[in-house]
């Protein structure tokens, strides 16, 4: 079966545009809802694995008695169809991403369980409403970095022509709020751990089915207050900061405060590759739900779409029974308690542009079809050498009716160390999503970081 999408010589040139002038067709619109769902995956299942849409569940599936974190797994008692291991990469590794490939060959522990393909919950009808609005009016402007469209909804473009537009989708997809306490622990060789702890809070109004604006013009997408805890020596630092839907006219502002200090600052870049506290600077600040951010540094090219084995429906990560010690090894997190799945995905590359700066030179991006997330990224040095794996674990949740990013490891493969993030096993609180999260926008102001930091 051919799984890769092919382009032809006209679509290939229209994905080196900056911007995409030309909306949906009417054709593909008419499209959502039936062969494709409303956020404009395709529905059919196929040979390699892929389950078929059902989109049977909406909120708490059935045989669930809670929406409490940690979640209980809807698939509970499911067996592991295979495992890929290097006894068998070859006859697999088409379905695997380079990173994942190199982790196979590099560790014999480094195993992939790959469970039976699920696509079961669906989204609310007011975010596919919103995503069919987009999909009529949505437009790139001012190099690709601002996008006009109705709402936020589960993509602006669920048909994406350049790189740009699945860049935006993967950016802006719908996420609830946020607030909770993750632990980190940055694992180097000899399994020597550095421990942080965050805590972390998003407000995403756009997420909120009672918040309707407008228009994305001049609006936030997201809001962030993000305090580390450990290692100690970063203790209270905190930063706030604000997202719009363009990040040409509007980037990103952010507050900080530094202990050392006792003082508020404004940073005047803050992102890209900053080192983030709270692992010890071991990834950096848009690396963060793998990508996150102004796109701005990167040209972006749409590779293809590929049935993929990636991390999906992470439940069993976050057992309260599980301890730290469970999840983390020499070289790479405990496999054991992970979960793949046969998926379709978008193939997004970035490559460094001339005269600007970055740590990675390349990054390709691995865009789950239903949710629009990064699941996967291998990023690569100056050299052309891979150097980081990043895995992103993803699950619905059941209160929210949206997908999150759970635990997400990156490993840096050329130095055996790898950081393993938003554990919640032995934190003090469980994550809060959605209305339940609390947040309101006096959390992210500039005050309310210095009240965080002491």
């Amino acid at each position: 079966m051919k799984t890769w999408m092919t382009y032809t010589a006209a679509a290939a040139c229209a994905l080196l545009s900056a911007t995409a002038m030309a909306k949906s067709s009417s054709a593909d619109i008419a499209r959502l809802g039936k062969d494709l769902t409303c956020a404009g995956a395709e529905k059919a299942g196929n040979a390699d694995g892929v389950a078929e849409f059902s989109g049977k569940w909406l909120g708490l599936p059935p045989g669930i008695s809670s929406a409490a974190e940690p979640l209980q797994n809807p698939y509970a008692g499911e067996k592991a169809l295979y495992t890929i291991d290097q006894k068998n990469l070859a006859q697999y590794s088409k379905y695997l991403s380079t990173g994942l490939q190199e982790m196979v060959k590099k560790y014999p522990t480094f195993k992939i369980p790959v469970y039976p393909s699920h696509r079961d919950f669906r989204y609310p009808d007011w975010a596919c409403q919103r995503t069919l609005e987009n999909a009529k009016t949505a437009e790139l402007v001012d190099d690709g970095l601002g996008v006009v469209g109705v709402r936020a909804g589960l993509a602006f473009f669920p048909f994406p022509k350049t790189g740009l537009e699945l860049a935006t989708n993967m950016i802006y997809t719908m996420r609830g709020s946020e607030s909770a306490i993750y632990d980190v622990a940055v694992v180097y060789p000899g399994n020597k751990i550095a421990w942080g702890r965050q805590n972390y809070k998003i407000l995403n109004e756009h997420g909120d089915p009672s918040n309707k604006p407008d228009t994305t013009v001049g609006t936030i997408y997201a809001k962030a207050n993000v305090t580390t805890m450990l290692p100690l020596r970063d203790a209270g630092t905190n930063f706030v900061t604000a997202d719009h839907f363009n990040s040409k006219t509007q980037p990103r502002v952010t507050f900080g405060y530094d202990p050392g200090t006792r003082r508020v600052r404004q940073y005047p870049a803050f992102g890209f590759d900053s080192p983030d506290p709270a692992t010890s600077g071991f990834r950096t600040i848009d690396e963060d739900r793998l990508f996150n951010g102004s796109p701005e540094r990167y040209d972006w090219k749409i590779v293809g779409k590929h049935s993929m084995v990636i991390p999906y429906n992470a439940y069993d990560l976050d057992d309260s029974k599980l301890k730290y010690q469970d999840l983390i090894m020499p070289g790479h997190m405990n496999p054991e308690h992970a979960r793949y799945e046969m998926h379709r995905v978008w193939v997004l590359e970035a490559t460094l542009k001339p005269n600007f700066r970055h740590k990675y030179a390349k990054r390709v991006l691995y865009i789950d079809e239903d949710t629009w997330q990064a699941v996967l990224e291998d990023n690569y040095d100056s050299r052309g050498q891979l150097w980081r794996v990043n895995q992103s674990n993803i699950k619905y949740d059941y209160s929210s009716q949206g997908y999150f990013t759970r635990i997400t490891t990156y490993n840096d493969v050329l130095r055996d160390a790898y950081v393993i993030d938003r554990m919640i096993n032995e934190a003090p609180t469980k994550p809060k999503y959605g209305k339940a999260s609390g947040l309101d926008a006096s959390m992210f102001t500039p005050d309310y970081s210095r009240r965080m930091g002491r």
